[in-house]
């Protein structure tokens, strides 16, 4: 019998390969963040020693979501002037509501608040691109969640960086210096 850290059993499992297959009444082997194995329930429990087993019936099993684009602080700002059409959405809306509020703590807890949200939505991994982006790679960390992480550059000041040359400097130090390796991140 092979340890694994967790096995989940569900009702249905969709893998992606092969595409249109639904295989019924199999877990899932998962060794150090990998999947290990996709086996009927039955053969999983004999040949996996689980850390924790996970039970779902009624359920469907299927690989996480993905969200290709989002800006997860701005949650906070749901609902705020949507009846705009964009070029004055964005003018009279978002950016005076940024420049007066958007400071390292507003986007921590609206990363936070996004990232709770896309979990219960069944989305493990997210491509964010704001301001503060060291703020959403920390939190995405910090809630275990992978994320892409892309920074802004824009010519005008922010409460982020002052010009293009700080707006390159930083996104350069945070891929480089703290997240090149990270395996979330």
């Amino acid at each position: 019998m092979r340890h694994c850290d967790s096995l989940i059993a569900s009702s249905w499992c969709i893998p992606i390969e092969p595409a249109g297959t639904v295989l019924e009444g199999h877990a899932v082997a998962v060794v150090d963040d990998r999947i290990a194995a996709i086996l009927p329930l039955a053969e999983a429990r004999e040949a996996f020693q689980p850390s924790v087993f996970v039970n779902r019936p009624g359920h469907v099993l299927i690989p996480g979501l993905i969200n290709s684009h989002c800006h997860a602080a701005m949650t906070l700002f749901r609902g705020l002037v949507d009846d705009l059409p964009l070029d004055a959405w964005l003018r009279e809306g978002i950016w005076p509501v940024e420049r007066r509020f958007v400071s390292a703590e507003l986007v921590r807890d609206g990363t936070e608040l996004a990232i709770a949200e896309m979990l219960t939505a069944g989305i493990t991994c997210f491509s964010d691109q704001y301001f503060f982006p060291e703020i959403v790679a920390e939190t995405a960390v910090d809630l275990h969640m992978r994320a892409v992480i892309g920074t802004p550059v824009v010519d005008v000041p922010t409460a982020w960086a002052e010009d293009v040359a700080e707006y390159l400097s930083k996104g350069s130090d945070l891929v480089h210096d703290r997240y090149a390796d990270h395996p979330l991140i």
